[in-house]
């Protein structure tokens, strides 16, 4: 039976419809049958009759294959416009898709174009290509005077900024003649910012010669925005007062990213600023130790942004520095009841402890199972156990959408015995008001995990909440980038380690074996740690992003550890390495260590001492 499913599903893949179907009859009446109906009828979905889809969605509706029929059943119909059949089953329809959207609004804009070009206005705003659905309505807003050349320039700069080059063109297209920018002075700008704007062979008469110019500014502020904010100074002046602006904007932006001492002077220069850049400006505040700049940024912020628990933890800080106690408090006491990294240290801030909520639901032996008869939660384990890992989370994940918090940490019960420990962590890690911090902070392997760690004098709890954070606890887990294992390891990084330990007839193919991945990650976390000043941050953003570049963000002074690890230039090593610093609290209360508190663990990071950094310089 499992060689059958297996090769259907790969039959579906390459889309042989011939080979599946013997496939599909021999597993009639299979728990999986349904992926099988899935398969043969997505692959004839352009020539199939409508009732036959509708009769599946109404029988599968309970289960997330309805959801993707109908995903793809809509594309067909709205590229095909029956509109009637299009309109009748797009209500019906859960998730969002873009591509569906502007299928949606070209269906409205037949009837009603005085609403629905105004929806999809705001589509035209981004830097990323969008389906071709989208194409006539940009059309349809460009015939109607809805998009104006500045509203084309607008998008030339939001792509032109997100790097794209080759994307720019393509929306240029739709500039009047003669009006685009060169293609290839594009291209070489790309490639050598510098040598254009030293060169000066510039025609600011007309806008495409000065949006090139723009460009060349803050593309060379990306590797060097000392560099770029020379040039712009002696150019600026040739710009109107919105251009300056929007240019001093990108280079602060950018400067706060590299961690430049002079970024704030470049915003200072700018004008209106969007939400990514005002939290840069608020980070370069934070670095510098300007409390008032600080504030000042985050009150400029969208409310969604100036929301986020960061922000209202760093502006609680700046109002108390600045005197402002009782308005430091009203933020701080909401946010010191949230379970994250922000969350922690508001709890620090307000003079407590962090500790671990009493499991305040235990499902019985009936309640799990119960939990385990469900047809999507057996579907989705049958899915696991043939190592079909994104097909079993679709299924758990739609089986478990609305349950309550007491039938949530019952499913995460049900995921922890079938030892499907990321299911155990993510599902506990939903519930609103029942928590259960022992599912939620898994100890799998810790006859392994304990002892190594206590051979190489590292702190237990800070290994599972690293673990936790790369892999949560799947053994044989695969990034896309290629680390392997509990501990995620690279290639690189486990032949590195490998020929340090002197392991003989070392195989890649070892690297997924629970006692040789931990093994070869508490050496290497080992390695980081000791060379880092044993600093646990900055052997996790090393972990994460790689020594060099953990060395790279140090300060020119003391700063907090806190503002170390939220100034991360890399999005994903930020958000790591705060999850890890928190994890480790947790894991810390649950193995009853003695308690050490947040701000303790994160330290202080201090300069870069290149004299002490040797130890990295063999690391891969």
């Amino acid at each position: 039976m499992d060689d059958d499913f297996l090769a259907a599903r790969e039959a579906f893949r390459v889309g042989n419809a011939a080979r599946l179907g013997p496939h599909a009859k021999r597993l009639k009446g299979h728990l999986l049958e349904p992926y099988l109906v899935y398969w043969q009828l997505s692959l004839r979905l352009e020539q199939a009759a409508a009732e036959e889809v509708r009769t599946f969605l109404a029988v599968h509706r309970d289960g997330p294959l309805a959801e993707r029929l109908r995903n793809e059943w809509l594309k067909v119909l709205g590229k095909n416009q029956q509109w009637e059949q299009f309109n009748a089953e797009l209500p019906l329809l859960i998730g969002d898709d873009v591509e569906i959207t502007c299928y949606a609004l070209q269906s409205r804009l037949r009837v009603n174009p005085s609403e629905a070009l105004p929806e999809a206005r705001p589509l035209w705003f981004v830097a990323r290509d969008l389906p071709e659905s989208c194409s006539p309505l940009f059309g349809a807003l460009f015939a109607a005077g809805l998009l104006s050349t500045d509203d084309l320039w607008t998008r030339i700069r939001l792509v032109l900024e997100a790097g794209r080059v080759s994307f720019a063109r393509r929306v240029a297209e739709w500039l009047p003649a003669g009006q685009a920018p060169e293609p290839r002075v594009l291209e070489s700008i790309a490639s050598n910012p510098a040598g254009y704007l030293e060169r000066q062979h510039f025609n600011l008469k007309n806008r495409a010669g000065r949006e090139t110019v723009m460009f060349a500014a803050h593309r060379l502020a990306r590797t060097s925005p000392p560099q770029a904010a020379r040039h712009w100074a002696k150019l600026e002046e040739r710009f109107s007062e919105e251009d300056r602006e929007y240019v001093w904007g990108m280079i602060g932006y950018l400067g706060a990213m590299h961690h430049d001492p002079d970024a704030l002077g470049w915003y200072a220069k700018a004008g209106d600023l969007s939400d990514v850049q005002l939290a840069w400006k608020a980070r370069a505040a934070l670095r510098a130790r300007s409390w008032h700049e600080v504030l000042a940024a985050i009150d400029a912020m969208t409310e969604k942004e100036a929301s986020e628990p960061a922000w209202r933890y760093w502006k609680a800080r700046a109002l108390k520095v600045l005197g402002r106690a009782e308005e430091a408090d009203e933020l701080i006491k909401p946010l010191a009841t949230e379970f994250n990294f922000y969350g922690q240290l508001a709890v620090e801030e307000l003079g407590g402890r962090i500790a671990t909520p009493d499991a305040a639901y235990k499902p019985g032996a009936e309640d799990v199972r119960a939990m385990n008869q469900l047809t999507g939660l057996r579907r989705a384990l049958e899915l696991y156990r043939l190592n079909l890992r994104v097909e079993a989370n679709r299924e758990w994940l739609w089986a478990i959408r609305g349950f309550d918090d007491k039938q949530l940490l019952t499913a995460a019960e049900v995921a922890r015995r079938y030892e499907i420990y990321d299911r155990a962590i993510n599902t506990a890690d939903r519930t609103v008001e029942l928590h259960d911090f022992g599912l939620r902070y898994l100890a799998p392997y810790r006859d392994v995990l304990k002892s190594q760690a206590a051979q190489l004098e590292l702190d237990e709890a800070w290994v599972y909440g690293l673990i936790r954070q790369e892999s949560r606890f799947i053994p044989d887990a695969r990034s896309r980038a290629g680390a392997s294992g509990l501990m995620q390891l690279m290639p690189a990084t486990a032949r590195w380690v490998a020929r340090k330990l002197r392991l003989k007839d070392w195989r890649w193919s070892q690297v997924i074996e629970v006692n040789t991945n931990v093994s070869l990650g508490t050496y290497y976390l080992k390695h980081v740690f000791d060379a880092l000043d044993g600093q646990p941050v900055l052997a996790s953003a090393a972990y994460n992003a790689g020594p060099a570049r953990a060395r790279a963000w140090r300060p020119e002074a003391t700063i907090e550890g806190a503002i170390y690890a939220e100034t991360i230039p890399l999005s994903e090593t930020r958000d790591y390495v705060k999850k890890v610093m928190a994890n480790t609290t947790y894991y810390a209360h649950t193995f009853s260590q003695q308690l050490q508190s947040l701000k303790q663990r994160l330290g202080v990071i201090g300069p870069r001492q290149p004299d002490k950094e040797a130890p990295l310089d063999d690391t891969p």
